[in-house]
């Protein structure tokens, strides 16, 4: 039977049709966990069903998968009949092209394209869909701009946001250039998604008008490991066994004999990887972190060159004091296998290394791929800021820093810095980070603060309040809009609960701080009291918690005169409901839990710090 041409049947393909469905099938097929991908694309879509234009921000953890979600989200956008979609990047051609190129390999319709592409006048914008990249700088941005003019509904979804498109100009009645063109590009219908995982600048610089009550969680792929891992609450403890190896340095740990140790550990634990846990050989990579200064990486370049030359010349004076470091610390390391076979393994290979100075980003594009994913059986790669944001390295083994920090640090500096986080599940017992230990002790600080803020927006259990101490910043003091920043709030909110007047009459009758915490906690649940807050508590109370914490009874919201920034049904004041009137019924207390009730028989949990961290919150 012969078939008549039907055009009509071509017409009516749709080819960008079901493109979420095809992008989770294909991560699927590849063995990955989706669910995480679900939760944040879903929050998203609920965000972006309202009229008007929508801002907000998808946090997760450091490298946890972000350009896989963003790769679903763009898709579900176009399923939704979003036109344009402009994603924006750190200005940096190494991690444009990284990006760019894992969109167009996932095989979205349309394919993801360099916004050069597009500039050409004969190409008309408005006549199809796009997906465009362009780095975050002025020129790039100006001629996208000057490209698409106000497109409507367009959509900016924009990576590493807290970097670059903040207004540090904010308290000055002015925008900064790069804000003001995403500003431009937004016009009065687009709509904003800032991914990062440090929101707290967003927050507290009121970035394009973010509102943190839409702030969607991207919860972390089931092989993750991150800060739980590396910078657990209950450090330091005696109790406490880390899943991964930790050298502690003294705080003066620019000693070219560290950086020796460093390395050699590095050569050990690859070499009994390669000849007891893995099928196939497979390259690794040490980081180096050095302080900003170029001759910092110099110094630092010249320790680890200078001894691997030593290590590759049987005849050099070093050799046979390094060797037989290498394997006391071989036989020390790992008691059950045999020293001279690991010992022998660096030997044979040490030629087989690489060392990889990233000064810049043009050091980053030039050397990228090797310096990411080791070519060599032993990379080395040095390098300060540059390798602290937006750049994953495969197969890294071993973190060593070499210098301590005299200044305040920033929250959000250091918790990118965690170049350690990711997928390294198969390897992470072998994975060792050197640090002198009052910088440790600061970024687990770091995140500590980070954590705790975190919690109170997840699962909606309030507004975000980040903290800072005298070594600490939450953010750079330039960036926060102080026209409706609270420097000084002092306390911490979490969800609404049920409140059931019976629960204050059994934790006032018990005799110990201790046990009205445990009781308090198992009563309101984890939603209402999370247990993070609870351990940290326990942790940072001393010299003992029933010196240090005060439960303190109940009491109503209701008695609170009726003023501006009072929500009797939230139960929130702008200025914070604990003061001294409650605060000083236990004068000797640092760490301080109260309930506050409304007519409605709703209670909320407050926590407030009493001692040197300052507690920041966005009031508008």
């Amino acid at each position: 039977m012969e078939k008549s041409f039907n055009l009509g049947r071509f017409k009516a393909i749709d080819p960008a049709a079901d493109q979420y469905e095809r992008q989770l099938r294909r991560l699927i097929d590849d063995g990955a966990d989706v669910t995480c991908i679900e939760k944040a694309v879903q929050g998203a879509l609920k965000n972006l069903s309202g009229d008007g234009r929508r801002a907000f921000v998808i946090y997760g953890e450091p490298q946890s998968g972000k350009t896989e979600m963003m790769i679903c989200l763009t898709a579900k956008l176009l399923d939704e009949g979003r036109r344009f979609i402009v994603h924006l990047l750190n200005d940096s051609v190494d991690l444009l092209g990284q990006n760019l190129g894992r969109f167009q390999d996932s095989g979205l319709a349309p394919s993801a394209q360099n916004y050069t592409e597009i500039l050409d006048p004969s190409i008309d914008v408005k006549s199809r869909r796009y997906v465009v990249f362009s780095k975050k700088n002025a020129g790039d941005l100006e001629k996208l701009l000057e490209k698409i003019g106000q497109f409507k509904d367009i959509v900016v979804i924009d990576d590493e946001a807290d970097f670059a498109s903040p207004n540090s100009k904010i308290n000055s009645a002015q925008r900064t250039r790069i804000n003001q063109l995403i500003h431009d590009i937004l016009g009065s219908t687009g709509d904003y998604i800032g991914v990062t995982a440090t929101p707290a600048r967003l927050d507290l610089n009121n970035t394009f008008d973010n509102d943190s009550r839409l702030w969607v969680n991207f919860p972390p792929h089931p092989m993750y490991t991150g800060q739980d891992i590396f910078f657990p609450v209950e450090w330091p403890s005696k109790n406490l066994s880390l899943p991964f190896q930790l050298e502690l340095l003294p705080n003066r740990g620019d000693d070219p004999k560290y950086a020796r140790r460093a390395l050699f550990g590095f050569l050990v634990n690859v070499s009994y990887l390669n000849q007891y846990v893995n099928q196939i050989e497979a390259n690794y990579s040490l980081l180096v972190h050095t302080s900003g200064k170029r001759i910092d990486h110099k110094s630092d370049w010249s320790v680890m060159q200078d001894t691997l030359a030593s290590l590759t010349n049987s005849q050099s004076k070093k050799f046979d004091s390094y060797i037989k470091e290498i394997w006391t610390l071989a036989g020390e390391r790992y008691p059950d296998v045999d020293p001279d076979r690991l010992t022998s393994y660096v030997v044979r290979n040490i030629s087989r290394n690489a060392v990889i100075i990233l000064n810049s980003d043009r050091d980053l594009t030039r050397k990228g791929r090797s310096a990411t994913r080791p070519a060599s059986l032993f990379t080395i790669v040095i390098g300060g800021n540059i390798v602290s944001r937006g750049v994953t390295f495969e197969n890294l083994l071993s973190m060593f820093f070499t210098r301590d920090v005299k200044h305040k640090i920033q929250q959000d500096t250091y918790i990118q810095r965690a170049r350690m986080f990711g997928a390294r599940g198969k390897y992470l017992k072998f994975f060792e980070l050197t640090i002198p230990n009052a910088l440790y002790a600061d970024w687990h600080r770091c995140f500590v603060f980070h954590k705790l803020a975190l919690e109170a927006i997840r699962e909606g259990k309030g507004s975000p309040v980040w903290l800072s101490d005298g070594r600490i910043s939450a953010v750079s003091s330039s960036s926060i809009d102080q026209s409706t920043v609270d420097m000084n709030k002092g306390e911490m909110g979490f969800r609404l609960f049920e409140f059931d007047p019976g629960v204050d009459q059994r934790i006032q009758s018990l005799n110990s701080v201790s046990a009205k915490l445990e009781a308090l906690q198992k009563e309101l649940g984890e939603s209402a009291f999370p247990e993070y807050l609870k351990r940290y508590i326990l942790r940072t109370a001393s010299p003992s918690v029933e010196r240090t914490v005060a439960v303190h009874p109940s009491s109503s919201i209701e008695g609170y005169k009726d003023a501006e920034g009072l929500d009797k049904a939230a139960i929130e004041r702008r200025r914070g409901l604990m003061g001294q009137s409650q605060t000083g019924q236990f004068p000797n207390a640092l760490h301080h839990l109260k309930v506050f009730t409304n007519s409605a028989g709703k209670g909320r949990l407050f926590y407030k710090f009493a001692g040197s961290i300052q507690f920041i919150k966005n009031t508008k």
